[in-house]
């Protein structure tokens, strides 16, 4: 697992509590602001899932004589 992964699950568990307090007090403005660090950490994570996949990719062909 690498950094891009993590922040990005990071993000995605403070945007479920940030949208959740959002909707419980009623304001929508931190609702939205919620929702889209979800979408930020979900973008992010994926990122980092695909620099690992290259990165092992890479190293599987580096491999091969």
């Amino acid at each position: 697992m690498n950094q891009d992964q993590l922040k990005g699950r990071g993000k995605e568990v403070k945007g479920n509590i940030k949208e959740a307090a959002g909707k419980a007090l009623g304001n929508e403005r931190m609702t939205t602001e919620g929702q889209a660090e979800q979408v930020e950490g979900k973008v992010q994570k994926t990122y980092g899932d695909v620099k690992q996949d290259v990165g092992q990719a890479i190293d599987k062909a580096d491999r091969k004589p």
